[in-house]
């Protein structure tokens, strides 16, 4: 759920009091309104404008921890991630494709270990469909146990031709439909996808710490 301020709120005196209360507007509306008490002072609104999530809760990116997407279409797609050059990839055995941009120092992650990782999620055209960096907090999750979607597990734990991720570490990941959504695609709504069925998908990941 994300909010928008319509009108600004301002108060003078001492004797304000606030109450809420439900207005019928699409999308819902809540508005908290001033009332004055002996006082000559205009009354004045701030409406609070609640929309609905885009995505469900696996359908974030398919970290299944409530993730929704719509805050990083309402910001400017923009983070160091995802401005920064390609590297080249190495394909394994499984499909996915990685490569490293910055080892890290600090211990690999191991599986059903809660860690922390900022990223951003690329179509293969390119666009931003996420980004933890936008946010200002990055995801927190347990590794290897299928809270992610199986690239995110295999290309941070490593497998079959993948080493693993070091904490510090920064890895843009390639995956295939078959480790990403696969046919269903993501955020589907209305005949429209943020992520469409198929799609192969690129992900900027760094491994920030254990949680």
């Amino acid at each position: 759920m994300s909010c928008s301020v319509a009108a600004a709120y301002s108060s003078v005196g001492t004797c304000t009091w606030m109450r809420l209360y439900p207005q019928k507007r699409t999308p819902t509306t809540l508005a908290i309104s001033s009332t004055h008490h002996k006082c000559s002072h205009k009354q004045q609104q701030l409406e609070l404008v609640v929309t609905p999530p885009l995505l469900k809760r696996r359908d974030a990116i398919g970290l299944g921890l409530g993730l929704g997407l719509l805050h990083s279409f309402l910001q400017p797609q923009s983070s160091s991630a995802a401005e920064s050059a390609p590297c080249e990839l190495t394909v394994a055995p499984s499909g996915l494709a990685f490569c490293d941009k910055l080892v890290g120092t600090g211990p690999q992650a191991v599986k059903g270990q809660l860690i922390k990782a900022h990223y951003v999620g690329r179509l293969e055209n390119g666009k931003v469909f996420d980004s933890s960096y936008n946010r200002g907090k990055p995801l927190t999750f347990r590794v290897g146990v299928g809270e992610v979607i199986k690239g995110w597990d295999e290309g941070i734990l490593g497998g079959d031709g993948i080493p693993p991720m070091l904490q510090g570490g920064k890895r843009t990941l390639k995956l295939p439909p078959e480790l990403g959504y696969g046919s269903r695609g993501a955020g589907c709504r209305g005949g429209s996808c943020v992520i469409p069925p198929d799609s192969i998908l690129f992900f900027d990941v760094e491994f920030v710490s254990k949680a």
